[in-house]
């Protein structure tokens, strides 16, 4: 399977909440990251976030 590169562009609060999150669980931001990525609930997590948003926006 091989490796590849995410490379993201975040606002400067956003990387500030995310450092303290990983900061507390005594992780670099990159692994927290990875690590919220790989959680059993994330695609139901996320796709509750989208559809949160979607409605915020009237989309749906």
């Amino acid at each position: 399977m091989g490796t590849h590169v995410l490379s993201m562009r975040i606002d400067g609060e956003l990387l500030d909440r995310l450092r303290h999150h990983a900061a507390k669980r005594g992780m670099s931001v990159q692994d927290y990251v990875v690590r919220t990525l790989i959680r059993d609930d994330f695609d139901e997590r996320f796709n509750a976030a989208v559809d949160e948003t979607d409605r915020f926006y009237g989309l749906t």
